[in-house]
């Protein structure tokens, strides 16, 4: 949801514009591929939950959502895309301006706003962007980007790219139940358009199950067979006191290949994949 806009003309954006399949022409105006000095990170800081855009409950496209009552805790693995000039000026859901230069993102229920390290599982750089924008509001992707962001996570040219979501909260704990709570982390130095040195990309794998048995991860690995899916294999993980058996897929080589493989996957009733790298 980018704009307040009638909710129908609000979904019909959304579909039309996140997920990163057709972001070619979502950057600068052609003469300008590149920002002359890129923002630093966005600097956590204590606010108040915004007036709007917290639902908390919202439906787009016949699909509800629910926001959550806190971010305590919240880390999640998958796809990022991000989105530029096509909104640029226009209001977010909290009704704040969007501003594609600016380190901030869109998030189906993340409460508003909401600071998040974002990592690119591919090349391990990471980025804290300030959440203020509901989206991406496509199958499969879990946080939109701003085109700065995604700059500086080198995911432009693929416009998408499979990342891990980090909440950074300053909320309490409550009751006796143990709580994680990110600890904000010290802002970076800014970073100018110089171009970084490469990093050498990490290997990915989807897991699907962690076992204490072992015939019960061969069993995982047959109802993977036929279900059409193959580099499946059981990554033995041994400690003094047991041994775990993982079922995982892979190495996946990109995007396009993950969206695949979860498809078939909740085709056989698994979905709950996680990310792994290495």
């Amino acid at each position: 949801m980018r704009a307040r806009l009638p909710l129908l003309a609000i979904a019909l954006l959304a579909v039309a514009s996140c997920g990163g399949s057709n972001v070619k022409d979502d950057g600068p105006p052609p003469g300008s591929t590149r920002i002359p000095d890129l923002p630093g990170d966005a600097v956590p800081r204590p606010e108040a939950r915004s007036k709007y855009g917290n639902g908390p409950v919202y439906e787009v496209l016949g699909k509800r959502y629910t926001v959550m009552t806190s971010s305590i805790g919240y880390q999640e693995r998958g796809v990022a895309s991000w989105y530029g000039k096509k909104f640029h000026g226009n209001l977010t859901s909290n009704r704040e301006v969007y501003d594609m230069y600016a380190m901030t993102a869109a998030h189906k229920s993340l409460p508003l706003p909401t600071y998040v390290r974002v990592r690119n599982l591919n090349n391990n750089r990471s980025i804290v962007v300030r959440v203020n924008d509901r989206g991406p509001f496509v199958h499969n992707r879990i946080i939109d980007l701003s085109y700065a962001a995604a700059m500086k996570l080198d995911m432009i040219k693929d416009g998408t790219s499979l990342v891990e979501v980090t909440a950074i909260s300053f909320d309490q704990p409550r009751g006796d139940r143990p709580v994680r709570v990110s600890s904000p982390p010290p802002p970076p130095p800014a970073t100018t358009g110089v171009a970084q040195p490469a990093v050498p990309a990490n290997r990915i794998y989807v897991q699907v199950g962690a076992f204490g048995e072992r015939p019960n991860a061969e069993r995982r690995l047959r109802d993977l067979a036929r279900g059409g899916i193959g580099d499946a294999f059981i990554h033995e993980e041994r400690s003094p006191d047991r041994v775990l058996y993982r079922v995982r897929i892979g190495p996946v080589a990109d995007v396009m290949q993950y969206d695949v493989l979860v498809d078939k996957l909740e085709a056989i009733g698994i979905n709950d994949p996680y990310l792994i790298s290495d």
